[in-house]
């Protein structure tokens, strides 16, 4: 099974967003924040279930390089200096498909845990 490839990535600086394009025609804006607290990496995600790390205080990073990955995806570069995590497309359309509840999920989180997201 092939999943959507990028067609189009445009980082606007400015806003702190990344834009994305696939070629199944799915278009999403993807704050840099948000890729943040959801990067792929194990210092986020941790090695297994329940070895999440919740991320707090990243309402300004901002994407400072994108480092292509073989053809299958990107590792960005953020302001704070994370640049550990590989978002292959299928993770990009993932984010981008569930931007909602993801987001929700973690400001969820940031409130159980004590946090509010300008801290």
């Amino acid at each position: 099974m092939s999943h959507p490839i990028p067609t189009e990535l445009t980082l606007h600086r400015r806003s702190r967003v990344l834009e994305v394009t696939f070629d199944d025609g799915t278009h999403f804006e993807l704050p840099c924040e948000y890729l943040r607290v959801h990067s792929p990496s194990a210092e986020v995600q941790g090695h297994g279930p329940g070895q999440e790390v919740l991320q707090t205080g990243k309402q300004d990073v901002s994407i400072v390089e994108i480092r292509p990955v073989g053809h299958y995806g990107i590792t960005p570069v953020f302001s704070d200096g994370h640049d550990s995590g590989i978002y292959t497309w299928e993770t990009l359309y993932h984010l981008g498909a569930h931007r909602e509840a993801l987001w929700n999920d973690y400001l969820n989180k940031l409130k159980q845990a004590g946090y509010q997201r300008n801290e």
